[in-house]
């Protein structure tokens, strides 16, 4: 999903059937505070917190951003990084950062940095996500498919082209956008172009707008506790570049194992750009728009905040805050709902 958002920003039993289910919005007005200081980032687009609660900050041009609790430092190819185009960051059970970059893999043990790419059996070196299942796997989705890596060698993993009736980007055919695994160990697939694609250890089913999505242009998966599918699509016909032809469908789907429901009553959430999408460790679903800030769905309920800028990523912390990565920096949404530009003085606390 990063990708093609970053792009644009830079330059500017199945069913068919599609249900809609309504759910009042609630709309917040954020209160916010003045920044002080230079941006984190000018693209934040993606943040975690390790397992010793610290945070990590992936920027488009700095490389990785890293709070310790206490200081700001930055992690960049002078130290070790081998691009500082950051544009992936998960942990692994070892305590190991994986950074996927622009220029391939790279894993970070807290003091040293071992890189990989296309030299190493890597798939593509243009890294969209990464993912680590339930066995251990490490998943890479890159922008030339997808790869996965036992620890010692990489291995391709070739998914299926399904059969469509929309016109292939030939550019990101191949664009693994999103990865996420639900609880009986299915592997989900986000494609751009190709919908969904789940792969159940043998055999693959893929879900196109054949069977019920807004749009086969997929930019993140998300699963919540109840085992539903939460997938946002864009809208394809903005890639032509004759401005009256860029309107079609896309927006928010969820997938509840039977079909598909949408939510046409939210602005933003259907005709328009969903790129990520969050589930907390509340069980909340957190939804980026392209032009109407983000979405907590929760208790059958969306609530709206004014966020002012599209963004790229979500983390929750240990405290609950949640953090939000944008195309024009860091911001944080507190406990008590105020939204907050964190700069390089924070505030952090």
């Amino acid at each position: 999903m990063k990708g093609l958002l970053i792009s644009l920003l830079l330059i500017l039993s199945m069913s068919c059937n599609r249900p809609t289910e309504q759910a009042d919005a609630t709309h917040v007005e954020l209160i916010t505070a003045q920044p002080s200081g230079s941006q984190v980032g000018e693209y934040v687009v993606d943040i975690i917190q390790d397992t010793k609660g610290e945070l990590w900050f992936g920027t488009l041009q700095k490389g990785v951003a890293n709070f310790d609790g206490d200081n700001l430092n930055y992690f960049t190819t002078k130290d070790g990084l081998p691009s500082n185009r950051i544009t992936s960051i998960i942990e692994d059970k070892s305590g190991n950062l994986w950074f996927g970059t622009g220029s391939g893999i790279s894993k970070f043990d807290g003091t040293n940095f071992i890189n990989y790419s296309e030299n190493d059996g890597l798939c593509s070196d243009r890294i969209s996500n990464l993912f680590i299942d339930s066995k251990g796997t490490l998943w890479i989705g890159t922008w030339g498919g997808a790869c996965k890596f036992d620890g010692t060698e990489f291995q391709d993993f070739q998914l299926p082209y399904p059969k469509i009736g929309t016109i292939i980007n030939p550019d990101t055919k191949d664009w693994i956008t999103s990865i996420a695994e639900d609880d009986t160990g299915n592997i989900w697939f986000g494609r751009d172009g190709y919908g969904v694609t789940k792969f159940n250890g043998e055999s693959f089913v893929h879900f196109t707008t054949k069977q019920g999505l807004n749009a086969n242009t997929v930019q993140s998966i998300a699963i919540d506790n109840q085992g539903d599918i939460w997938i946002g699509t864009r809208v394809a016909e903005k890639d032509k570049l004759d401005t009256t032809e860029q309107f079609g469908q896309g927006g928010l789907n969820k997938y509840n194992g039977n079909n598909f429901v949408h939510y046409p009553e939210n602005k933003g959430l259907h005709n328009d750009d969903v790129y990520a999408i969050y589930k907390s460790n509340q069980n909340e679903v957190w939804i980026s728009t392209l032009s109407h800030g983000v979405y907590r769905y929760a208790n059958n309920e969306f609530i709206q905040y004014d966020v002012p800028t599209p963004t790229m990523s979500f983390a929750q912390d240990q405290k609950g805050n949640v953090w939000l990565g944008c195309a024009g920096g860091l911001f944080k949404i507190a406990s008590d709902g105020e939204v907050v530009n964190i700069t390089t003085n924070g505030p952090w606390k």
